[in-house]
């Protein structure tokens, strides 16, 4: 199969011929109808997730069909339409056993802990957990986009956040994540305040329910900018980006018992990010991760795209093929650009 490769971090990936992949005795492998480009794919690529072993293919939100199935996978079969949460549970930890497979104790990640979708063909395991029916009516682009971004800006908003109509909800970054959490906020009620440094980012968050703009290369402080914005902070701030800035811009801008929801990958070289937690202490903030989102709980997520309340499909503003994808990786560390771009591996 043809499948993007990078053999060292940082240096230009390549698309080559790889073997074809083979299904655990609990897993499938998939034929890769669509794929998402996301940041996280950037942050692999540039050495910052301990999980990747070189060389590698990477691509972790992905929808496509069912191509062949392990020994004991009982609930699919060839010719099924597929998404994946791109955490896949083992199905029998703890924690899945509580239902939260999204933080599993022996998850895998399809593009970090293997070989991933940014090829004709991936490997997925515990099947019968992990994939997730695509609706006939439902198209394969709009379908990858749902495994990393959206899913995991619905559990942000929804779940961990638990946004509720009427509240302030800022947004810190609106990339793939950030706009999916835009209108996942604006569809259940709430005041979105979007942050960006891109006007063609805050134009897409202005269309798809922003009440509010914040320039973050005019405001010297983004925080104080939704503070006055929202009458006194947010009720709910996501930092959707992932950086020092961002977190702790998302932080600052909370109003008392505010909650803030961190989403974008803060990687540094120690491991630790600064939050002011003075800040946190005097106002009686929540701090909460976000770290995708369990296949079982996907249904109210579907159902509301079915019924159009949520149009994941607006968020897609470009597609491309595989050859393209190494110079759009290496392209998202300086311009990560707003929207979501998918990748069709088998035009």
């Amino acid at each position: 199969m043809r499948a993007v490769v990078f053999e060292r971090y940082g240096e230009p990936a390549e698309v080559r011929e790889v073997p074809d992949p083979r299904p655990a005795d609990h897993g499938v492998v998939v034929r890769v109808e669509a794929t998402g480009l996301c940041r996280s794919d950037w942050h692999g690529w540039k050495g910052h997730d301990p999980d990747i072993t070189l060389p590698h293919v990477p691509g972790h939100e992905l929808a496509g069909v069912v191509e062949e199935v392990g020994a004991r996978v009982t609930g699919w079969r060839p010719g099924d339409r597929v998404t994946v949460p791109f955490v896949c549970g083992c199905g029998s930890c703890p924690s899945c056993a509580a239902g939260d497979h999204q933080v599993c104790e022996r998850q895998t990640q399809p593009g970090f802990t293997h070989w991933g979708s940014f090829a004709q063909y991936v490997a997925l395991d515990h099947a019968d957990v992990n994939l997730v029916a695509v609706p006939d009516d439902l198209s394969y682009a709009t379908a990858a986009s749902l495994g990393c971004r959206f899913a995991t800006a619905f559990r942000a908003v929804v779940q961990q956040g638990r946004v509720a109509a009427g509240e302030w909800v800022a947004v810190h970054g609106c990339g793939g994540v950030g706009l999916s959490a835009v209108m996942i906020a604006a569809a259940s009620g709430a005041r979105v305040v979007a942050v960006d440094v891109s006007p063609e980012a805050l134009e897409l968050a202005r269309a798809f329910g922003a009440a509010q703009c914040v320039d973050g290369t005019a405001a010297p402080d983004t925080a104080a900018a939704v503070r006055e914005l929202t009458g006194g902070g947010a009720h709910l701030s996501l930092d959707a980006l992932g950086s020092p800035a961002t977190c702790a811009a998302s932080v600052a801008g909370l109003r008392r018992r505010g909650r803030h929801v961190q989403v974008g990958l803060l990687p540094s070289a120690d491991g630790t990010t600064p939050v002011p937690m003075a800040r946190v202490i005097a106002l009686e903030l929540e701090i909460l991760g976000s770290h995708g989102m369990a296949a079982h709980t996907y249904p109210p997520m579907l159902e509301a795209v079915r019924a159009g309340a949520l149009r994941p499909d607006l968020l897609v503003t470009s597609t491309i093929t595989l050859d393209a994808v190494p110079d759009a990786l290496a392209a998202m560390g300086t311009a990560p650009g707003a929207g979501v771009t998918v990748i069709e591996p088998w035009s």
